[in-house]
Parts: structure tokens; C-alpha cells; sequence
């Protein structure tokens, strides 16, 4: 392509998406590509901000059950105090992705967690200097099949470098990328309480439910503290809890349940069968994510909607699930999916199968763009962690205009891309990290 008609058809797509947006708020252009008329990565740089911030406020930590828990020595009884428990400023940190081009445009994303750096900064970053960033499709392939262990850890530093890739053509065409994707299908997205680490005793849970229903979330998820290790007491327990719910929250009130993987078949049908008279709006990851079949099993024989896939590592896991019919709403991370691009597949995959895609809530940015710009039918939610330790205000401290709820819901952002902007006055430091083969 020549260099004209390059610059042509990227005028084209910014008129198309000028014309949707009312003139105050259409953004400058970036400026024209390189002189050979094509846009090119120069460099794909991670970076650890640090800072000190204030101690939080009251937390109300219990642990939950998890597949470990099984062996007694590994089971904990009660969680350590937080940082800032002593009311003290604490130091923290947290890392993003920048992808630079020869264009003046960058790509910004993050936080991004420290065990998919080493990929993104050893592998993936050799392989996209050079390449074009719009050439999304042809880039996350040859990410994908560069690495057969494109499963785990890989799919997430996949994962994390496919929405800065995003982030940057937002940014160069001057539009949120949730209008890259299709333009917004609603104006704002409704998100419900996952109340991670949150206690659910019985003489704090429900002040706490209240408060997240006075707040104006119509839904809350709440993590079972309970599972086969801590036998029938524990089952006890458990439908205690949700009577509990049921009780504060009224015959109206909906909450979901998270038993992070940590059950067997048995336990989960007994539990099940208990459970349904308080009418759960799901129940999450009663297996580990290889157990397919139980999954499978476990749906036959409940009238609870099973949820799962915050573990799933791409579209053909995703598939396989929905084929066997084990699922009713399907949960997969654009963090660790294979990012965006991934996670628009998986939407088209469980529209087909009529199944709900309410993505895992790591990280807020890339799934609001997504569900904003998908049918409500498939993607009605958005998971926002409203424990301090999980939130927008403690995830996003060090950014200017972090993703927050008002009354339950997300506004669609306006700014380029994600809209990600350090604010420099609670960054201290800021490196560049970089990581060797030795």
C-alpha cells in the first residue's frame, strides 16, 4: 500500500468516527505514519510506578475456601492484617505496558501483573518492533502460534499486550476503543458487587450486603467461606449464610455465590439441593477448571445457573464448555483470555449457545469497552471488586481518572483508547524494567 492510500484510509475510519461524536468532543488527530506509510512498533516498554499511600479504611477480611484447603496444613484459619492495618501510609507499586511507535502515538495500559512481564519483555517484544499495531488480527495469530505452551501464563502476557495494542489505535484514531468495537450499545454498564475477602459472619455480613444494596448495586457476589475439608459443619454454614442473604437482601434482592474451585461433585450437588429455596442467581467455579465433566453433571442436576471461565485460556475451552452444555454464564478475562481481540470471539461463540458472557473483573478496562459495545443480551454485567484491597480506588491509585461506579453503574469513558493517565502526584518513582534470559 502506498503511502497515500495509507494515510486515505486511515482519514476514512477517523471521519466515520468523528462523524458519530458530537464536536466538542472529537479529539486532534495523531499525527501522519512514518514516511514509508506504514505504522510501525519501536518499542514495547514496562514500567513499575511507586508510591506511598494512605493507611485504608476498616477491612473486613475472611478467607474463602480454596482448592488447597483440602490439606489441613495449607487451610488458614484467618487472614493477615492488610497493609495499612496499623494506620500508617504504606509503600505501593504497580506496572504497566507502553508500546511505542515511530508515529508519535503510544499505547498505555495496565496495572499488569509480574509473572507475565518476563514473557511480554523477552518474547513478545523482539517479535512486535517493526511490526504495524492496526494490524491487530495478524499479530495476536503469530503471538499465539509463536509459543505451543500458549496456555497459562503465555495467553496472559498475550493477553496484556493485545489491550495495549488496542489502547493504541483508540488513541490513533482519536476515539474509545469501545466505538473501535462496534460503538456502545447502552449508555452506561451495570456492574455487581463482588465482595471478595469481604467476612460473611454472621454478625458482619449483613451491614455489609446492606451497605453494598444501599450503595445501588442490584446484585452481589459473595464468596463461600466453606467447602468438603471442613465437612458437614461447614456445609451448614454455608446455606446458613445464604439464608442470610436471602433475609437482608429481600425476596428482590439477587446475589451470586464464588466457591473458587475448591469442591467436589458430591459436596457441590448436597450443597445444591440445599441451596436452591434461596434462589442464588449463580453459583461460580465449583471445580477446578479441568474437570469439565462435573461441571457438566453438576448443571443437570441443579436449578442454580452454573458460572465458570475466569480460567479459561482462549476461545476453544470456552467452546468446549459450551458444548457440552455446562455452563449457563460464562466468565472469561480479557486479562488472561488472549485480551480483546479473544474475548470479542468468545462473545460471538456464546451468543450462539445463548449462554451470558460476564467477564472476571481483573482488570476493569479492557471488559467495560467490550461489554459496552455488545448486545446486553450477551454481556448485561461488568464484575467490580468492591473489597479496598480489589477496587478501583486501590487498583488504579496511581491513574487520574480511575474507573469508579456511581450508584451500581459505569459511565462510558470519552477520552482515546482506555484513557489511562498517570496522576503525577502520587507517583514517586517510575522505572523502566526489563528483564534478562539468565
Amino acid at each position: 500500500m502506498t503511502y497515500n492510500s495509507a494515510v486515505r484510509r486511515r482519514d476514512f475510519f477517523a471521519t466515520a468516527f468523528a462523524a458519530a461524536l458530537p464536536a466538542q468532543q472529537v479529539p486532534a488527530l495523531a499525527k501522519p505514519p512514518a514516511a514509508n506509510g506504514k505504522l510501525k512498533i519501536t518499542d514495547v516498554e514496562i514500567w513499575r510506578v511507586e508510591g506511598r499511600r494512605p493507611p485504608p479504611e476498616v477491612d473486613h477480611r475472611q478467607s474463602f475456601s480454596r482448592p488447597a484447603h483440602i490439606y489441613d496444613e495449607l487451610h488458614p484459619r484467618s487472614r493477615r492484617p492488610p497493609p495499612g492495618s496499623d494506620g500508617k501510609p504504606f509503600p505501593t507499586s504497580a506496572l504497566y505496558i507502553k508500546i511505542r511507535t515511530d508515529a508519535g502515538v503510544d499505547g498505555f495500559s495496565g496495572p499488569v501483573f509480574s509473572n507475565v512481564c518476563s514473557i511480554v519483555d523477552q518474547s513478545l517484544r523482539p517479535f512486535l518492533i517493526g511490526k504495524d499495531p492496526l494490524a491487530g488480527e495478524a499479530l495476536w495469530d503469530q503471538m499465539y502460534r509463536m509459543q505451543p505452551h500458549s496456555q497459562g501464563q503465555y495467553m496472559m502476557a498475550l493477553s496484556a499486550v493485545d489491550n495495549v495494542l488496542w489502547d493504541l489505535r483508540g488513541r490513533y484514531f482519536g476515539v474509545p476503543v469501545y466505538r473501535l468495537l462496534g460503538g456502545p450499545t447502552r449508555k452506561s454498564v451495570e456492574a455487581y458487587a463482588s465482595c471478595i475477602d469481604l467476612s460473611t459472619k454472621p454478625g458482619e455480613l449483613p451491614a455489609l450486603a446492606r451497605h453494598y444494596q444501599q450503595e445501588g448495586f442490584r446484585y452481589e457476589k459473595w464468596f463461600l467461606p466453606y467447602g468438603p475439608a471442613d465437612g458437614p459443619e461447614g456445609l451448614r454454614k454455608n446455606i446458613e449464610m445464604l439464608r442470610i442473604l436471602r433475609e437482608t437482601l429481600g425476596e428482590d434482592g439477587a446475589f451470586m455465590l464464588d466457591a473458587w474451585m475448591s469442591w467436589d461433585l458430591s459436596y457441590a450437588i448436597e450443597f445444591v439441593q440445599q441451596a436452591e429455596k434461596h434462589r442464588p442467581r449463580w453459583l461460580e467455579e465449583a471445580f477446578l477448571p479441568a474437570d469439565m465433566q462435573s461441571f457438566v453433571d453438576l448443571r443437570k442436576r441443579s436449578r442454580i445457573p452454573i458460572a465458570s471461565g475466569e480460567h479459561f485460556y482462549g476461545r476453544w475451552t470456552a467452546g468446549d464448555y459450551l458444548r457440552a452444555g455446562a455452563l449457563d454464564v460464562l466468565q472469561t478475562d480479557p486479562d488472561w483470555c488472549g485480551g480483546i481481540t479473544e474475548l470479542l470471539k468468545i462473545c460471538a461463540i456464546a451468543s450462539q449457545y445463548n449462554v451470558q458472557v460476564i467477564p472476571h473483573g481483573d482488570c476493569l478496562h479492557p471488559s467495560l469497552h467490550v461489554i459496552a459495545a455488545q448486545s446486553p443480551h450477551t454481556c448485561p454485567l461488568l464484575e467490580y471488586m468492591v473489597n479496598r484491597l480489589h477496587s478501583g480506588r486501590w487498583k488504579y491509585y496511581f491513574e487520574k481518572n480511575p474507573l469508579l461506579p456511581e450508584r451500581g453503574r459505569f459511565a462510558l469513558p470519552e477520552r482515546p483508547g482506555f484513557g489511562i493517565e498517570l496522576d503525577e502526584g502520587r507517583v514517586e518513582k517510575r522505572t523502566r524494567v526489563r528483564w534478562s534470559w539468565s
